[in-house]
Formats: C-alpha cells, sequence, structure tokens
C-alpha cells in the first residue's frame, strides 16, 4: 500500500448536519420536507446527481442548476463559520505524512475543498486534492478515484480508500482499492457489507493501516 485517498464530507470534517440541514430548508422553499432516505441517496454524489435525486423524490420541477446556487450560497455561509474536523483526522494524517502520498477525492466543489484545506490548514498534508468540478460521473462511479489514482502515479491496488458513505465506498471498491467504511451517525445504517473494513472512527483505521503495513 503507497496511498490512502479520503472523502471529505462526513468523513475529515462534520458537513453532513450542514447539508442535511441546508437540504431541508431549500425544501421548505416549496412547501415540503425531505426523507432520511432521500438524503442518504444523495450522500457522496456529485452535487447535479444529487439533486436530481432531490427533485424527483420531492417532485420539484425547477432547474438544479439554479437550486445548487441557492444551495451553495446557504453551505458556503456555514462552512465560513466553523469547518470542525471530525474525531481523529489530525492522528491519521500525522501518522502517515511521509510515509504514503495522502489525497483526498470530494464530491464537493472546489468551492468548498478550499474552504476546508484553508480552515483547518492541512493543505501541506496532501500530494492530490480532487473536486467533483471536472468529474463526469459522480461516486458510486469509480470515476474520481480513478482520477486520483492516475494523478499519484499509482495502480488502484497500492491505494486505501477511506469513506463515510456506502456510495462514496462503493465508487472505493469498484475502483479496485481496499476500502475502508467509517460510518457516521448519518450513515451507520447504509450498506457496508462490500468494504474490507469498517472502522468505528479515524483513530480505529489509522491503526487498522499500521497493521496492513505491519508498522510499529
Amino acid at each position: 500500500m503507497k496511498a490512502i485517498i479520503f472523502d471529505m464530507d462526513g468523513l475529515m470534517i462534520d458537513t453532513e448536519a450542514i447539508y442535511h440541514e441546508t437540504d431541508r430548508q431549500m425544501a421548505k422553499r416549496f412547501g415540503k420536507s425531505v426523507s432520511e432516505e432521500t438524503l442518504g441517496k444523495m450522500m457522496g454524489r456529485k452535487p447535479v446527481e444529487s439533486y436530481t435525486i432531490f427533485c424527483k423524490d420531492l417532485v420539484i420541477d425547477e432547474p438544479i442548476e439554479e437550486l445548487l446556487k441557492t444551495r451553495y450560497s446557504l453551505v458556503e455561509k456555514m462552512l465560513l463559520e466553523e469547518v470542525r474536523p471530525m474525531p481523529g483526522l489530525f492522528n491519521i494524517l500525522d501518522e502517515f505524512k511521509g510515509k504514503m502520498k495522502m489525497a483526498i477525492a470530494t464530491g464537493s466543489p472546489l468551492k468548498f475543498l478550499e474552504i476546508t484545506l484553508t480552515k483547518l490548514n492541512i493543505r501541506q498534508y496532501f500530494d492530490v486534492t480532487q473536486s467533483s468540478d471536472e468529474i463526469v460521473k459522480g461516486k458510486p462511479n469509480p470515476e474520481i478515484y480513478l482520477k486520483v489514482i492516475n494523478r499519484l502515479c499509482l495502480k488502484p491496488e497500492d491505494c486505501i480508500v477511506i469513506e463515510d458513505s456506502s456510495n462514496g465506498a462503493r465508487a472505493g471498491k469498484n475502483a479496485g482499492c481496499y476500502t475502508i467504511a467509517v460510518p457516521s451517525e448519518y450513515t451507520n445504517k447504509q450498506d457496508f457489507s462490500f468494504v474490507d473494513y469498517v472502522a468505528i472512527d479515524l483513530d480505529n483505521a489509522r491503526e487498522h493501516i499500521k497493521s496492513l503495513l505491519s508498522i510499529k
């Protein structure tokens, strides 16, 4: 194993509450409510794909790009106010810095990725960062992971993917990577039966990777 590729939302930073609250606000604008099932299906996907599901499930006939502009504005405001790292994030980054290549593959737009890197001051940890802006097919399609692997100049079997959602984890497996799931309170009821390891948190994921690498 030569690299670790991290998802961002819900895995590195605590943003799922922000996204869920934003999507509830968006639904209310149309006099509707969004179910937990719909929110679950939206997780980990490209924004356009996510809001295609949103509009279909809620029967909203509005231009998706216009809806996303409003959503981006709401999410950006919340992110600028506070970006909270998930427990164990700095431990795992410090553990493998200089030992393995590290990358981010996020379904979020570049603007949100840049806010996160800046607010947490973690840019120096990563060899490659990849947002959804240049991705055609979002997770669970493996496109984003294959692109990151290519940019790292590695093979899929050289890489470990860490994800918090089933959609994201499937993308990692579909790319041919060793995949670790770290379910959050928002994703712990999703299907992770296909992953290589389910960790209780990032510290547990860190210890598991150390065992794979036989690091004491």
